[in-house]
């Protein structure tokens, strides 16, 4: 299979693309073939120039969406896309809300296969996916024909700039969506952070189970903001509403790969363990020594996280 034709989904946020869209662009061009994105918001001249920088010898942009979710308006137009210039070899597309959203309509749409959760993409259109809690590996690839679409994890690849000059402009619509498109944005809320995004820190203090209340993670936000990096949680504490689903790290969480984790009072989940092992420096704080968290952690405190947090702390302040 030889790839001269990549489609790549580049999701807009805050007047940029996305770190995953990025990623993913990143890897594309090393496919081999020609990379064009395909994005929604109206602001494709804004994002043109990162867009190429990453790859993308076009931009194609389904505008303004007024308000409606981008699901059934991005697929609508990236089918008739298809319908228009042909087909690629492949469809590339994030793994987030949106880009699932948009991955499963247009499967519908063009009636082809969806291979999801990948963490691999070879030229020769060969997929890798974690399984078992990613304790292996699975290959898998599309055996019909094209243009197969492929949703990628975050983390799976580093965003690089390539310095290309920014792409050309190229505007899409879906045409007529009927009541598919009837769903629609009423309010929008930017949550207050301080600090760096949870998937970009380059230190991740994140608590679990073990803490034993809800008020003892102000203590990983503390060592978090000490350490100039971002706070999570394990799946646990954010079902008994100690904290909010966006700090959660895991297989229905986010996926992180910083210079450091830090895991507080985790036992080691196999679904927590999915969104962290990646990490470059793992370091396990349980006062079980038999915690599966021990077994991926290059530093482990058998400990008391009420104690050894606390000292952290002191010391960090310290310097």
């Amino acid at each position: 299979m030889n790839m001269s034709n990549i489609w790549v989904v580049v999701e807009p946020a805050n007047g940029a693309l996305t770190t995953t869209s990025l990623e993913i662009l990143t890897h594309a061009r090393t496919l081999g073939g020609t990379v064009s994105a395909i994005t929604w918001g109206g602001q494709g001249a804004a994002l043109a120039a990162q867009a190429g920088e990453y790859g993308a010898t076009t931009l194609h942009d389904a505008g303004d969406l007024a308000g409606a979710l981008p699901g059934a308006p991005v697929a609508g137009a990236i089918a008739a896309l298809v319908a228009s210039a042909g087909a690629p070899d492949v469809i590339l597309i994030p793994t987030s809300y949106d880009g699932r959203d948009i991955a499963g309509r247009l499967s519908a749409k063009l009636n082809t296969g969806v291979l999801t959760n990948v963490t691999g993409y070879s030229a020769d259109g060969t997929t890798e996916h974690p399984v078992f809690g990613g304790t292996q590996i699975v290959n898998a690839r599309f055996t019909s024909g094209g243009p197969g679409i492929v949703v990628i994890r975050a983390k799976s690849f580093a965003a690089e700039s390539a310095g290309g000059a920014a792409a050309s402009v190229n505007s899409i619509a879906a045409g007529d969506l009927g009541a598919t498109n009837s769903a629609k944005i009423v309010a929008s809320h930017v949550e207050e952070r301080v600090g760096p995004k949870l998937e970009e820190a380059a230190v991740v203090v994140s608590g679990g189970r073990g803490l034993g209340e809800a008020s003892a993670y102000a203590l990983v936000e503390e060592a978090a903001k000490l350490l100039n990096g971002a706070s999570g949680a394990s799946r646990a504490i954010v079902d008994a509403g100690w904290v909010p689903y966006s700090k959660q790290v895991g297989q229905t969480g986010k996926t992180v790969k910083p210079t450091v984790y830090i895991a507080c009072g985790i036992s080691g989940a196999t679904q927590h363990m999915v969104g962290m092992k990646g990490s470059k420096n793992i370091v396990a704080i349980n006062k079980d020594a038999d915690a599966p968290i021990f077994q991926v952690a290059d530093f482990g405190i058998v400990g008391d996280v009420h104690k050894v947090l606390p000292a952290l702390i002191e010391k960090l302040k310290s310097r």
